[in-house]
């Protein structure tokens, strides 16, 4: 498991840190999100580096491609190899991405299976009494399904920019790849919300 969020320590963090079963499993579970969606960012900024990087260096070489002389054609080896050495690095971050959302999924089998233990237990409706502040169990799994989502779809338009970026000879539509991957089309604003209303229930923010 990942390590927790940092929080100020308060006598609900304490009452909640305590907690056991179901409850400890998910406020488990939400202190991986943050741990996850805070790699996920980091990630991003590698990445963004690296296709900035890739835009750059093929600028360079398309411009040096009407020139014949022995020194141009040495730099463009040069510049290809750079290239090369960038579409790696870009590919390693995707790599890790990929793996991100693959420990998302495990959360989101996780909190299935509290889910359905807990209806199980309590019948369809699940058990009255919150584990925590206010959210049934069912609130947990639906929240972790719409970050799960919208991390897959994301991943797999960073996965489409990766087998692009490189070989587009637009200079427009390799400016269009690297605005996707900075605003990331995919993660709307309500993103942060949602963590942060997760990690206030589950007493890693005090309220």
């Amino acid at each position: 498991m990942e390590g927790k969020p940092d929080v100020t320590v308060t006598s609900a963090n304490r009452k909640f840190a305590a907690i056991t079963g179901s409850g400890r499993k998910i406020r488990d579970n939400a202190a991986d999100w943050h741990n996850l969606m805070l790699k996920w960012e980091k990630l991003n900024e590698d990445g963004l580096s690296a296709a900035t990087n890739i835009v750059n260096i093929r600028r360079s070489l398309v411009e040096e491609l009407p020139s014949s002389s022995s020194s141009s054609s040495s730099l463009f080896a040069g510049g290809a190899a750079e290239l090369q050495d960038e579409c790696s690095k870009l590919q390693y971050v995707v790599d890790k991405l990929v793996v991100v959302v693959m420990k998302m999924e495990r959360l989101m089998r996780l909190q299935q299976g509290i889910q359905d233990l807990d209806e199980f237990q309590f019948g369809p409706e699940g058990r009255m009494c919150p584990l925590f502040h206010t959210w049934k169990t069912g609130q947990f799994e639906s929240t972790s399904r719409f970050l799960l989502d919208i991390f897959s779809k994301e991943l797999k338009l960073k996965q489409t920019i990766l087998q692009e970026l490189a070989h587009t000879a637009s200079a427009d539509l390799c400016m269009v790849y690297l605005s996707c991957w900075l605003h990331q089309p995919f993660v709307p604003p309500q993103t942060r919300m949602t963590l942060e209303a997760l990690l206030l229930e589950t007493g890693h923010r005090s309220v």
